[in-house]
């Protein structure tokens, strides 16, 4: 094993977990309006409206992209001070 850490996997894993933590707070705030936290993430992600099966679709796209720019940032730099690390 060379340690180094793979794009796709790290991109993918992100992005479903930040889509996981989304669907679990969308359903807190179902079930627990007034501890709700829909309006914290109206505030971090841009067109999100009122909450509605598309602000929902919109939060979901968001926050998959959201997984993929942090992956796109980490993989290259640990790549490279691992690599760096082992010369």
């Amino acid at each position: 094993m060379n340690g180094r850490m793979s794009l796709l996997a790290l991109g993918n894993t992100a992005s479903l977990f930040l889509v996981a933590t989304f669907t679990v707070c969308v359903l807190w705030d179902l079930a627990l309006p007034q501890y709700s936290m829909f309006e914290f993430w109206q505030q971090v992600l841009p067109g999100l409206g009122a909450l509605s099966w598309k602000s929902y679709l919109v939060g979901v796209a968001e926050n998959y992209l959201y997984g993929w720019y942090f992956a796109l940032v980490w993989v290259p730099l640990y790549n490279f001070f691992i690599a760096r690390e082992r010369a």
